[in-house]
């Protein structure tokens, strides 16, 4: 069996419920058979290895444990993992990366090492960055990872002359975009976006109404504070933040806040956010993943301003077509080819009628 494949499956359960923290799996195995398994409990929880330690007991002397990350080493919200590991008696520890955490990397291997411990490292180390991929931008910048998606036609539009938006995509594509709002902290899209279409911005999944696990916070970038307080992501479980000008009225801003918003005051120039701010402030906030989901002048902005790490676009096959409908990604764009942004490590697959690409603007 392959035993750090299975701590990667593990790890993916912990997505969008441990941040700040890495999604972490980790599997005891005693005379070829697992003893011990687990992942990464919410903040100030267990951590992976100490859940898997916990079910293992006393026949984890003498074993070896598979994890996705290195073991931390230090004081957090929890005591450090290495101790345990080394009280607990393993004997073996495989682990997929190092942790790039500053305060851990390859310090955790050094502190098994030193405790008479074998480690291994490497093992499927790709699957295990990607699956982690938002944490390590986060721990090494402070700045949250961003992952832009949007419905289009074949002609790049979002919606028609007249903002008839519903449904581009398939049902099968909306499922996948839930499960994509499952593993993020934050879903953000821009006031437009709210007054055309009044989302609800919460994790769905199954195509049940009913809300499952820790919903992702919600992000509205509204400089000029035109969204209404009755929309429907104010009386939806979890937590709305607006983006609004700094400058912007009291009187406007006080029944946004009335309606539950936290409201995020930031400066703008030619009526257009301060993104790069806006970023920063939310990963001194913890947020470590951000899942935009448009509109068109908002991913136009994050593009234009070199913001963007992922890109998941799902192509409906319909033409939409007129000079008035709306394109994806609006903004000033690149004035040439060579400037245009491109797409690295790219994955195309079928969903349902649809076909998502999804690719990468940084490494």
């Amino acid at each position: 069996m392959d035993y750090m494949a299975q701590a990667l499956s593990l790890a993916r359960l912990a997505l969008g419920q441990a941040s700040p923290n890495p999604a972490v799996g980790a599997v005891i195995v005693k005379n070829d058979i697992i003893i011990g398994q687990g992942y990464t409990q919410p903040p100030g929880s267990d951590h992976a290895e100490i859940v898997a330690l916990k079910q293992a007991g006393q026949s984890a002397r003498g074993a070896a444990l598979y994890i996705t990350l290195e073991p931390c080493c230090h004081f957090g919200r929890t005591p450090p993992c290495t101790q345990a590991i080394i009280d607990a008696g393993i004997t073996d520890v495989h682990f997929a990366m190092e942790d790039p955490n500053p305060l851990i990397s390859g310090r955790g291997n050094e502190t098994l090492r030193r405790a008479g411990i074998n480690t291994y490292i490497g093992e499927h180390a790709a699957e295990a960055a990607e699956l982690n991929e938002a944490f390590i931008k986060y721990i090494t910048t402070g700045l949250p990872f961003i992952t832009v998606k949007f419905a289009c036609s074949l002609d790049g539009r979002i919606a028609t002359r007249t903002g008839n938006s519903q449904w581009i995509s398939c049902e099968e594509s909306r499922k996948q975009v839930q499960r994509m709002r499952c593993v993020s902290d934050a879903v953000m899209t821009g006031a437009n976006t709210v007054i055309a279409d009044n989302p609800q911005l919460t994790v769905r999944l199954d195509g049940q109404d009913s809300v499952t696990r820790q919903q992702p916070l919600r992000i509205i970038v509204d400089g000029r504070g035109r969204i209404s307080p009755e929309s429907r992501i104010f009386s939806e479980p979890g937590k709305t933040i607006v983006v609004v000008d700094s400058t912007l009225d009291p009187e406007i801003k006080r029944p946004l806040e009335q309606a539950g918003a936290e409201l995020l005051e930031l400066p703008s120039s030619d009526g257009i956010m301060d993104l790069k701010q806006l970023l920063k402030t939310l990963g001194e906030k913890e947020i470590t993943s951000i899942l935009v989901e448009g509109g068109g002048i908002l991913i136009g902005s994050l593009f234009d301003q070199c913001l963007v790490d992922k890109v998941v676009v799902f192509l409906a096959p319909i033409v939409i077509g007129g000079t008035e409908a709306r394109p994806a990604v609006a903004g000033k764009g690149v004035a040439r080819l060579s400037d245009c942004p491109k797409l690295k490590r790219v994955r195309v697959e079928r969903i349902g009628v649809d076909i998502m690409v999804c690719g990468y603007i940084t490494e």
